[in-house]
């Protein structure tokens, strides 16, 4: 068995092991086991939302478009949470727009994390794409623009 898949079943039994502490209101053991599973997820989270920015920064010649990008609320597509994400260009040519999307619960805390291309804004208008989670979120979620790219 792969090491990448060892690390995967780990993951997943840790987190179920900490599920399964937090039903039962056991403490000590079950205690880092919850400890272990949240530091797998938030080194996931880590990883995915360093690939998206690596993503933006292999973009030559971007300019800084975070201003001219909005976000609306997130909606439930099927097992995913999708927002419409819009790019304004206020420039006088056609322009794409590669933007970095965050996905986060009621308190702030980051979910996932997605790159979205808005291509052929034209000049002076504004066109709309669609953020998609990479996977399924539970719970009231919003979508923030972290950062977007005018190219």
């Amino acid at each position: 068995m792969g090491t990448r898949r060892r690390r995967r079943r780990f993951g997943a039994a840790l987190l179920a092991l900490a599920a399964t502490c937090a039903a039962a209101g056991a403490t000590t053991g079950c205690e880092a086991a919850t400890e272990a599973a949240g530091g797998i997820v938030s080194s996931a989270g880590s990883a995915v939302a360093s690939a998206a920015q690596r993503q933006l920064d292999e973009i030559e010649d971007g300019a800084n478009a975070t201003a001219d990008v909005t976000a609306g609320p997130t909606s439930d597509d099927g097992d995913r949470t999708v927002a419409t994400v819009t790019a304004a260009n206020p420039k006088d040519a056609t322009a794409d727009y590669t933007v970095l999307v965050t996905f986060r619960d009621a308190d702030g805390t980051f979910l996932d994390t997605v790159v979205l291309t808005v291509d052929g804004v034209p000049a002076g208008a504004s066109k709309s794409g669609t953020a998609r989670s990479n996977r399924t979120l539970t719970g009231p979620t919003t979508a923030e623009i972290e950062r977007a790219l005018r190219h």
